[in-house]
């Protein structure tokens, strides 16, 4: 997170791993700008975006691209990222009775530290995109 703060590749809004930025900061800073828009006699759209099982859609190949040149990461850190997403299998299991596994080809691990942050920098373009 060091490296992502100094070499500034944390989008301004964004909240995650900030301190003194929280849902609650998100919210009254939506909630200001509207009310500073109609205040100010313009009108206010606000867009909202459902990334349901957003976790789930990460497409690997398209994360380590934006790793390489949106993050300038190479080299060793980069193998390593392709390594933890590489090889993942998944299957289901009910009972006594469990499906063939399949190899994982999208989405980033949930339940760990490095999988909230992969899938923050993989949607860090987003805002260049919207504005």
């Amino acid at each position: 997170m060091e490296y992502l703060k100094d070499k500034g590749l944390l989008p301004d809004l964004q909240s995650t791993y900030r301190a003194m930025h929280s849902t609650e900061t998100s919210l009254l800073k939506v909630f200001s700008d509207i009310l500073l828009a109609l205040d100010s006699g313009n009108l206010a759209v606000l867009t909202m975006l459902d990334l349901s099982a957003a976790f789930d859609r990460v497409d690997h190949d398209t994360l380590l691209q934006r790793l390489r040149k949106s993050c300038d990461l190479q080299g060793r850190i980069v193998d390593w990222i392709t390594s933890y997403l590489s090889g993942r299998v998944q299957q289901v299991r009910l009972s006594a009775t469990s499906s063939t596994p399949s190899e994982v080809f999208f989405g980033v691990p949930q339940g760990s530290v490095l999988g909230l942050i992969l899938f923050l920098l993989y949607t860090a373009d987003l805002l260049q995109l919207v504005k």
